[in-house]
């Protein structure tokens, strides 16, 4: 089955007990025996129910995955990953990466002992420069939040392989529509299904995807000990959302590359990050390692915070609010959303201070470009 049949049909066959189409909300905390011990493959809805099933399924199915395992978030999702680590291993993470994942590594794990290098995945040789005797794991996302980086899979796979580490990849902002970082090379990939799996801004998840049953088992095991999984309800609407990624994805991609045309050399817009732009340094890479370039789009205003916060409060159809990837149009100011949690310092090096971040939906493009028209000669009226 090609992708978006897969995503209709894979793990989602009719109920069995009713002939249901659509797969049931089985919205139960435990499921009776027949015997001490004995059941019909459920037992307690934290360690299993088929409505979770069926998405892990289909999720697994469509990243090319042998086993999908899906979580309450996707910070649930990427704290059992790093369960897999001990006091003493090492990781080598991309920098410019989600800010929850930055204080997940620095501020949960390493005083536990397990330390983190942050380097430009970017950089030919930066990731195998960093890597130690005690490196464990590889952690990048790409295209990157919020800076929209491309990272050569194959070369961080190999970086890891060759150290004897694994390779995670955060594959959010691609999603597997436009990327299936297992086929490249990468032993784990996470997902926020928060996002553009969910797509309507209306659940909160997240997502493992891999095919060694090994590590499958003792991230299974995490999952059910520690309990950040999603019930029902919200499997269900993960659920129901992946059944359109594909057709959602397309328009995604359509409108970002409108909007970044429109932004790239506007007055009044210092920079536009976006890899679909030719002159994106990662365009070429990502025209390989992806055949779309995605829904999100940066950008870098003439004046600094002002100048980006007089420009998001002109906005009318993009909100002003956290997350992305939803069919609505979002935009945010990541210094002071979704990478506060980062020092200032580090927010000025890497280059998330001043930058406006875009999640562009899918609605009709004409109304799309005239809000951030009418924004940009808001933000130069008051500039005058």
């Amino acid at each position: 089955m090609r992708f978006s049949t897969r995503a209709i049909h894979a793990g989602q066959a009719a109920d069995t007990a009713t002939g249901a189409t659509i797969v049931p909300i089985y919205q139960t905390s435990t499921f009776t025996q027949t015997s001490p011990g004995e059941h019909l493959g459920y037992e307690y809805s934290r360690s299993g129910n088929p409505t979770r099933t069926a998405l892990e399924v289909a999720l697994a199915a469509l990243e090319g995955a042998a086993h999908g395992l899906a979580f309450a978030s996707g910070l649930a999702a990427e704290t059992a990953v790093l369960s897999l680590l001990r006091p003493g291993d090492h990781v080598v993470a991309a920098e410019d990466l989600y800010g929850g994942t930055i204080r997940l590594l620095t501020r949960v794990f390493e005083p536990m002992g397990i330390t983190t290098s942050f380097v430009d995945s970017t950089a030919p040789g930066a990731m195998q420069d960093a890597v130690t005797p005690s490196t464990k794991m590889l952690w990048v996302e790409s295209p990157s939040n919020p800076l929209l980086a491309i990272t050569d899979i194959e070369v961080a796979a190999a970086v890891a392989h060759n150290a004897g580490a694994l390779l995670v990849v955060d594959n959010t902002f691609a999603t597997p529509y436009l990327q299936r970082p297992l086929e490249l090379g990468a032993d784990i990939v996470v997902h926020s299904t928060t996002k553009y799996i969910g797509g309507h801004s209306d659940v909160v998840g997240g997502a493992v995807l891999l095919n060694d049953t090994g590590l499958r088992d003792s991230i299974a095991f995490y999952q059910n000990a520690a309990g950040g999984v999603p019930g029902p309800f919200d499997s269900w609407l993960v659920l129901r959302g992946l059944k359109t990624l594909s057709v959602r994805m397309r328009a995604h991609c359509e409108n970002a590359g409108a909007v970044a045309s429109f932004l790239d050399g506007a007055s009044g817009v210092e920079a536009v990050y976006y890899p679909g732009l030719t002159s994106h340094p990662g365009h070429e890479l990502a025209a390989r390692q992806m055949p779309g370039f995605g829904g999100m789009v940066s950008l870098r205003l003439t004046g600094g915070k002002e100048t980006a916060h007089a420009f998001l409060r002109s906005l009318e159809l993009f909100s002003l609010a956290e997350s992305l990837g939803g069919i609505e149009s979002l935009a945010s100011y990541p210094a002071d959303m979704t990478h506060a949690s980062v020092s200032p310092e580090e927010r000025e090096r890497r280059g998330i201070n001043g930058l406006v971040r875009l999640s562009v939906g899918i609605e009709d493009i004409e109304d799309l470009l005239a809000d951030l028209a009418g924004a940009l000669d808001t933000v130069r009226r008051g500039q005058r």
